[in-house]
């Protein structure tokens, strides 16, 4: 066999090689189809309950804390579920004649929480007795499970909100609720 024929083939297949791979190459810009699509992960706000007739369902109280300027969270449950959580739901309202801004306070001062907008981030859960302080939580992306994006409130106007901390010990029958610019209150655990 000729070396130069095998060098020669083995040339004509390197080039034809390179071509191929070159020609299998990304396209400039991907396809829109090809394209990641941007998700956000948005937190669930409860829906009242309702009773035949559209209306609202009485719900028991558990507590009601004022804020500044004729704010008012009212929690309307506290319940602790399999997975060793606690959430809390209720709703904020504005008790006040006038437009009141959430203050930005309740969000916390946490850089990864303040990021994501006016929350109730800023809650936590104070076990006196087991001397431990339960703050909600975060997911991955350091979002705080509560309800977000609460900019302001209308005069007589209320909003439905959440929190979900970490569950204290379920011999801890009692906590103190508190919320930055929100008066402390004590809430019993089921």
């Amino acid at each position: 066999m000729n070396v130069s024929y095998v060098r020669g083939g083995f040339i004509a297949f390197a080039v034809a090689a390179s071509l191929t791979v070159a020609g299998c190459g990304a396209e400039a810009e991907p396809k829109a189809a090809d394209k990641p699509t941007p998700t956000t992960q948005s937190v669930q706000q409860p829906a009242p309950t309702t009773v035949a007739g559209g209306a609202e369902s009485p719900t028991e109280t558990l507590l009601i804390v004022k804020g500044q300027k004729g704010l008012e969270l009212a929690i309307n449950s506290a319940e602790r579920d399999a997975g060793g959580f606690v959430t809390l739901k209720g709703r904020l309202s504005n008790t006040s004649s006038a437009v009141v801004a959430v203050p930005p306070q309740t969000s916390g001062n946490e850089t990864e929480v303040v990021k994501h907008g006016t929350s109730l981030g800023g809650a936590t859960l104070v076990d006196s007795l087991g001397k431990k302080r339960y703050y909600v939580l975060r997911d991955t992306d350091g979002r705080p499970l509560t309800t977000t994006n609460l900019d302001s409130l209308g005069a007589g106007k209320s909003t439905a909100v959440f929190m979900q901390f970490p569950a204290p010990p379920a011999s801890t029958t009692e906590v103190s609720f508190q919320l930055p610019t929100f008066e402390p209150a004590t809430l019993k655990l089921s």
